[in-house]
């Protein structure tokens, strides 16, 4: 398991325990600053971008030092995981409200309104996350994309997240300032900054998932379209036998390949039970 699931997770998968997404977290002022920096302070995250991009120019060693630092800081403040789509329905089994609201990320890469991205409480009524995104929205400074805040039902998520799956994008969870958990995500490397950074860059600020894919050979028909949506480049196509196939050492686990496979040849394992891939997060 991930080191975040030894930590904060008590060796089960800590995206899993209730106690992450409490408001009792809240009580902390730094997290509530961060917070509120994270989704008014727009132009701090297109600064890292253009950051990242001149990484890729430096010399080897400055970019390991970087790296070593950056990730570490990350993993305090503001890191992701992937997950499948299965966790993120256990993750709305216990979660008590659901708020949808415009992808910062997509804002800054795209200039368009995408909402990929939802917050998530423990509490009925968003709770002190709620309370924080609203201040934030009622601001007459805050950025356009959060000044229209949807709740949603628990069906309604989960059928959005299906939608998202469909579209190939990779489901994810985030901490602000770990291990409070107050948002899920959907994400792809092309528009979405954390897996630029992750996929792009070589800069990993989000874990491979608790799983890697396994085609199944006497299913797979060969049509590659579990290779046109994923994100990681971890699929390839055997022309000799007409199969796709996985390589476990650069699979996130995130399962959205079964999405497209129309004879239910994939499915995942546990990372744990896959010697290539057991120790790579």
């Amino acid at each position: 398991m991930c080191e975040f699931c030894h930590k904060h997770g008590e060796g089960k998968k800590w995206y899993l325990e209730a106690k992450n997404y409490s408001d009792d977290l809240l009580s902390d002022i730094r997290r509530r600053k961060f917070i509120n920096r994270f989704f008014t302070e727009i132009t701090s995250l297109e600064k890292e971008e253009h950051d990242g991009q001149q990484l890729d120019k430096a010399p080897t060693l400055i970019r390991g030092i970087v790296k070593r630092l950056a990730i570490r800081k990350q993993k305090k403040v503001h890191y992701g995981q992937v997950l499948p789509i299965e966790d993120v329905e256990r993750i709305f089994e216990f979660v008590n409200s659901v708020v949808r609201i415009s992808c910062i990320c997509r804002h800054i890469t795209l200039g368009k309104e995408k909402r990929y991205c939802y917050g998530i409480s423990l509490s009925p009524d968003g709770g002190k996350f709620g309370q924080l995104l609203r201040n934030v929205s009622a601001n007459p400074s805050a950025p356009p994309l959060l000044r229209d805040i949807e709740n949603l039902s628990k069906e309604e998520a989960i059928s959005a997240f299906r939608s998202h799956e469909h579209e190939g994008l990779c489901h994810s969870v985030w901490t602000f300032y770990t291990p409070f958990i107050c948002g899920l995500c959907n994400c792809d490397r092309t528009d979405c900054l954390a897996m630029r950074y992750t996929v792009t860059h070589g800069f990993p600020i989000m874990f491979r998932g608790e799983y890697v894919g396994r085609v199944n050979p006497d299913l797979c028909e060969g049509c590659r379209q579990c290779m046109r949506v994923c994100q990681f480049g971890a699929i390839s196509y055997s022309p000799s036998d007409e199969k796709a196939r996985i390589d476990a050492k650069w699979c996130y686990g995130c399962g959205v390949c079964r999405a497209l496979c129309k004879k239910d040849a994939i499915q995942l394992v546990e990372r744990a039970s896959v010697p290539a891939a057991a120790k790579l997060w």
